[in-house]
């Protein structure tokens, strides 16, 4: 049996894998692009633009086309800089983040760019100093953003 149809049983019993997602941290005259985390205006919480890794493409290029979805720029991948984990304490979701430092490369933000998804609704840079004002995930993005090491940032409960 493969590794592909063990994961959906193994051994016997069912097991729930954990969502990939591919998240870009993007520095700008040191300032970092966030995307609102919830569309229409439904919640506060901004993240690092990224999203779901498609089966069959790398981490790379998943992390292009979410980037380009989500804010129309064109992006370099570079580094990986933190691994985060985030779960629905009370449910079964459970996502594993890989966050690449990217380089911008094409595009600037447009206020009319639209997210072909409908998710992203609004994009915008923060100095470190503004992050302190606003909630975003995970807690950990400041430093991974602006301190340099790979980080591990474990097991988070999920908010909206």
């Amino acid at each position: 049996m493969d590794i592909a149809a063990a994961s959906g049983n193994l051994y016997g019993m069912k097991t729930l894998s954990p969502r990939l997602a591919a998240r870009a941290l993007i520095l700008h005259e040191n300032r970092l692009l966030l995307v609102n985390a919830y569309g229409g205006g439904r919640s506060d919480l901004w993240c690092a633009p990224g999203g779901g890794v498609e089966r069959g493409r790398s981490l790379h290029d998943n992390l292009i086309r979410e980037v380009h979805e989500e804010t129309g720029l064109t992006v370099t991948v570079g580094d990986p800089c933190l691994v985060n984990e985030f779960h629905d304490p009370r449910g079964t979701f459970h996502q594993v983040d890989l966050y690449f430092r990217c380089t911008i490369v094409a595009g600037t933000l447009d206020p009319s760019w639209r997210d072909p998804e409908g998710i992203v609704t609004e994009r915008r840079f923060f100095s470190r100093a503004e992050m302190a004002g606003i909630r975003y995930k995970p807690d950990s993005l400041p430093a991974a953003a602006w301190e340099g090491d790979m980080l591990y940032d474990p097991l988070e409960p999920i908010i909206r």
